[in-house]
């Protein structure tokens, strides 16, 4: 008959206690040991470190800053040359236009004494009532300045100067116009109001209405 090789037997006292889990429990697998942690590797939750930052050179050069423009030269202005204003009217209708332009002014909030009118051709009759009292009389309410001041063109050179002059082209003689209007622009210190015809005024002031 061939042998029967049998396995060992290991006596029951050999092999130590059986631990039998308990009902319901399961057997807890164990955990693997983490190794160690490298400074590259993150904590969960948190990012990592980013990638190295070249270092900066040690000097960086800068462009030279671009030349500044060369400024242009201003045009030249005239500071105490005074506005200019015409108002078309016929020679017959002159006085009235500024006798207008004049109720405009102080509506506008111009002080009386500001206004200087002179009229080339017949005097404003306020004028020539005061004249009537003598030029004494009439020459001191000029001085005093607190009203609006009505003159002959052949008194403007004694005229003095105010803010606003109103000159009312009210005589055909364009030598006279043409000697009045320079000087009236001469005396307005911000204002120039022309009432008469445009050319007769144009031809007189130039290229400067």
């Amino acid at each position: 008959m061939p042998l029967i090789s049998e396995e060992p037997q290991i006596p029951e006292s050999a092999q130590g206690p059986r631990v039998t889990p308990a009902a319901g429990r399961t057997t807890p697998t164990p955990r693997p040991v983490p190794g160690p942690r490298s400074a590259a590797t993150p904590r969960p939750g948190r990012p990592g470190p980013g990638p190295a930052r070249p270092a900066p050179p040690a000097h960086r050069a800068h462009p030279a800053p671009a030349a500044p423009a060369p400024a242009r030269p201003k045009p030249t202005e005239n500071p105490s040359a005074p506005q200019i204003q015409l108002i078309p009217a016929p020679v017959a209708g002159a006085l009235d236009a500024a006798e207008e332009a004049v109720d405009l002014l102080l509506e506008s909030g111009r002080a009386p004494g500001d206004i200087l009118v002179l009229t080339t051709g017949e005097q404003h009759p306020w004028a020539a009532h005061e004249l009537s009292f003598g030029e004494a009389a009439y020459w001191a309410q000029h001085d005093a300045g607190d009203d609006v001041f009505f003159a002959d063109v052949s008194a403007a050179d004694r005229a003095g100067s105010r803010p606003v002059v109103v000159v009312a082209v009210n005589g055909d003689a364009d030598p006279t116009v043409a000697r009045t209007l320079p000087v009236a622009r001469d005396r307005a210190g911000a204002l120039l109001i022309v009432c008469g015809d445009p050319q007769t005024i144009n031809s007189a002031l130039g290229a400067g209405v």
